[in-house]
């Protein structure tokens, strides 16, 4: 299996990933277009960059949100 390298991320890069990530109004294939994260990149980088307990928080609203529209995230 090969793994994908996560592309190396600036300070600012990595705020702007994750404000898109927080937003309601942005997909993981958007992010994924614009800086080359995949979702499951995206996870890893809010996992490693938030408080545990916002974490979970955000990983709880976007399970419910996906859950309840077609097309979240």
């Amino acid at each position: 299996m090969i793994m994908q390298q996560a592309p190396k991320l600036s300070e600012a890069e990595t705020s702007a990933i994750i404000e898109m990530a927080l937003s309601d109004h942005i997909s993981f294939a958007a992010i994924e277009r614009e800086y080359g994260l995949s979702e499951k990149g995206v996870k890893a980088l809010m996992r490693s960059e938030l408080k545990a307990s916002s974490y979970r928080t955000w990983r709880k609203r976007v399970r419910t949100f996906s859950d309840r529209r077609e097309h979240y995230k």
